[in-house]
This record gives structure tokens, sequence and C-alpha cells, in this order.
């Protein structure tokens, strides 16, 4: 009988996704170069590292330069020592170059070789330049020119184009700092504008949804409240004629109830559809078809007769914005609506609209009874005044002093109409609720 052995199978290699989602080497140089050097991660090993490299990079110009001037024992710890705080520059920049030059001075004191700790003291120069404010830069690039100077002065009196060269070195590391600073200053504000701009646009999306969902709930309360308190009334009245007298059914009564029940239910679902097809997903171009106006307030007034009501209509009005008609026609809508529901049986309501210095104004009035005061209150008057709002207008409801109730509302024809948000935004929004 063979053993048989079994072996783990192999990782497997790495996919083309998952080398494409790894940034490449220009993409995290750039992202270097644009990050606040204070807050980058690993921030003390990749000093450490850096601190390393420029310590083997002065050893070496310290052999290859001038014999005369390689360092002896002390120089060679001066040099190496100086290295030692640049772990530590972005923390404490200024200590850091403070370390630096007390190790330096005596260093090129001792007249060892001049050029191997200059990398050493640029690499803390441009982090102060880098992170600080002009201010201190200037002050301190003026400090340690002038220390250079008296230096220069007292160890190597005839060395002018050295002082020259180091200068020079001094402001351009000074100037490049400052320089990088201000550009990541101005990323920073790009990066931050173009969040602001998406926060701005995700905001108005919300609120503009949030607009075309109350507009799409005053629509349906006002349709499904009118369109129900008929039926329930139209159906009252079928009962009734059919409990009466069974013996003399008045047939013809009841068959025009049933179609009077009819005509609404097909009126309400007419409506119903077309306030829902925004948010169908198909069409959704101008899927909101045409706002109600005031033309269709005839037929409120009918269908409010045929449920028992005595309404009188007046009317004296020129071209009215489709907005502000829309807004009046659901202000009679609900008005008649609880003029049936609470005004008790049979009530005298009179409709008057008529457009007067600039402005609509609307009164709808009964002789009714009136709401109960001990009820629930419902969404109707809520509903009515946010009509009246959305454009620019103002509603009044109370009960009248010779008894009734009484809306009146006052529509201005100039103010322009909201804007509502499109299809597309509606759709997307209710993807996201």
């Amino acid at each position: 009988m063979q053993a048989t052995t079994t072996t783990a199978p192999a990782p497997p290699p790495p996919t083309k996704d998952t080398a494409a989602e790894r940034p490449r080497l220009g993409e995290r140089i750039v992202a270097a170069i644009h990050r606040d050097p204070l807050t980058a991660p690993h921030a003390v090993r990749n000093d450490a590292v850096l601190a390393v490299l420029l310590a083997a990079l002065a050893t070496v110009l310290a052999l290859v330069g001038d014999h005369g001037r390689r360092p002896d024992a002390l120089g060679w710890t001066l040099l190496l020592a100086a290295h030692a705080p640049l772990v530590w520059r972005r923390r404490r920049p200024l200590l850091v170059l403070l370390c630096v030059l007390a190790l330096v001075a005596p260093y090129h004191a001792l007249d060892n070789n001049h050029v191997a700790p200059v990398a050493a003291t640029m690499v803390p120069l441009y982090t102060i330049a880098a992170t600080g404010p002009p201010r201190r830069t200037l002050c301190l690039g003026s400090l340690v020119i002038c220390g250079t100077l008296l230096q220069n002065a007292l160890t190597n009196p005839d060395g002018f184009v050295e002082l020259l060269r180091i200068t020079g070195w001094v402001v351009a590391v000074l100037v490049s700092g400052v320089d990088v600073r201000y550009y990541r200053q101005y990323v920073a504000a790009i990066v931050e504008r173009a969040e602001r701009a998406e926060r701005t646009r995700e905001e108005e999306a919300r609120r503009r949804v949030a607009e075309e969902r109350l507009r799409i709930a005053r629509d349906l309360h006002d349709l499904l409240a009118h369109s129900i308190t008929l039926i329930g009334v139209q159906t009252s009245v079928a009962a009734h004629v059919l409990a009466a007298d069974p013996d003399r059914l008045d047939r013809r009564t009841v068959a025009k109830a049933l179609d009077d029940i009819a005509d609404t239910c097909r009126t309400a679902r007419g409506e119903l559809r077309t306030t829902l097809e925004v948010l169908r997903e198909h069409g959704a171009g101008d899927a909101r078809g045409p706002l109600p106006g005031l033309d269709g307030v005839p037929d409120l007034v009918e269908a409010a007769r045929l449920a028992g009501a005595r309404v009188e209509h007046s009317g004296r009005f020129g071209t009215v914005p489709p907005a502000v008609g829309a807004a009046a026609y659901r202000i009679v809508q609900e008005a008649l609506t609880n003029a049936v529901r609470h005004a008790g049986p049979e009530p005298s309501v009179r409709v008057d609209l008529r457009t007067e210095n600039g402005a609509l104004h609307l009164s709808v009035t009964d002789d009714g009874t009136g709401p109960d005061p001990d009820g629930t209150s419902g969404f109707g008057l809520v509903g009515m005044r946010e009509r009246a709002r959305s454009v620019g207008g103002t509603l009044d409801a109370g009960a009248r002093e010779g008894g009734g109730f009484q809306v009146t509302a006052t529509l201005p024809l100039t103010t322009p109409a909201p804007t509502d948000a499109t299809a597309a935004t509606i759709v997307e929004g209710t993807r996201t609720a």
C-alpha cells in the first residue's frame, strides 16, 4: 500500500485587476510631494534612512575631497554625530537645526573638509522652510548666512568664492522649501474646494429630492382625499336609496350614483398615474405630465355638487402662470373636499377666483358646522399652506363669525415658480432612500 503525500496548493498569482489597483511609482512620488511632511506616515523611519544615506554621502565626500583637510578622529565624530538629529527633523525642525549647527560649527572651526556636512545642514533648513511660516524662514536664513560669514571670516578669510557658493546654496534651499510649501497649500486648497463643491452638489440633490417627495406627497394627499371623500358620499347615497324603500327601488338614482362613483374612480386613476409616473425608470425625461390648472376648477365644482353640496362658482381672472394655477387648483380641491366632509349635509359653498393687484385671490366659504374641534387634524390645512408658500403666497383658514368655514389665499402672479428636481434626480433619490 503506497502512501500518498499532499502538498499545499500554491498561492494564486496576482491578477491583472490586483496589479492595476496598486498605485504606480510615479503616483506615489506625486502623492509624497503633495503630502504635508508633518503628517506623512512612517516619518521617523524614513528620516532615519535619509540620515544614514546622508552620513554615507558625507563620508565619501570627506574621503575623496581635499586630502589635507581629511577629518581626524574628532572631525569624524562631529561629522557623523551631526547626521543623528536628522531622524527627528519633521517633529522638531528648529531644534534639529540648532543641534546640527552646534556640531558642524566646531567641525568647520577645525578646518576639516567643508563640503561634507553641507547636506546635513541643508536638510533641516529645507524642512523649516517647507513647514514653517515665511517670516521664521527668513529670520533663520539670515542668521545662518550671518553665522557662515562670521565663521568664514575667522577660518578662511580668502575664501570669497566658497562664501558665495555656501550663501547661494542656503538661499536656494530656503526658496525651494517656501515654494514647495506654497505649492502644497495650493493643491490642498484645490482639493478642499473640489470636496466642498461635491458636498454642495450632493446636498442640493438631496434637497431637490426632498422637495419633490413633498410635492408628490401633497399631490397624493389632495387626490386621494378628494376622490375617496366623493366616493364615500356617493356610496352613502346609493346605500340610502337601497335601504330607504326596498319595495319601490329607484333604479335610476342608484345607477346614477354608481356611474358617479365610476367617473370619480376613472378621474382619480388618471391623476394618480400622472403623479406616479415621475417614479418610473423609463421615460424619465419629462414624466410629470401637464399640471392641473384653473380650467379644472369647474370639474371640481361639479364633483362637489354630485356629492350633495350646493356650490356657487364665480371667476374673473386672466392669464395665470402654470405653477400658480396648479396651486390654486389644489387649494380649491382640498377646500371643497373639507366642505363636503365636515360641513354637514347639503352645505352651501361659494368659490370665488379673481385677479387683482398682480395677484390671484381665491376664497372658498361654506355655511356648515365646520370640522370637529376635538377631532384629529389631518394634513389638509398644512398642505394648502404649503401650496400657497410654494409660489410665494399666503393662506388663511378658519371658522367664520356667522358660522361655517372659510379658506382665503393670495397667490402673486409675478413670483417665478420654484424649480423642481429633474426626473433623473428623483429616480436616483428613490433608489438611495
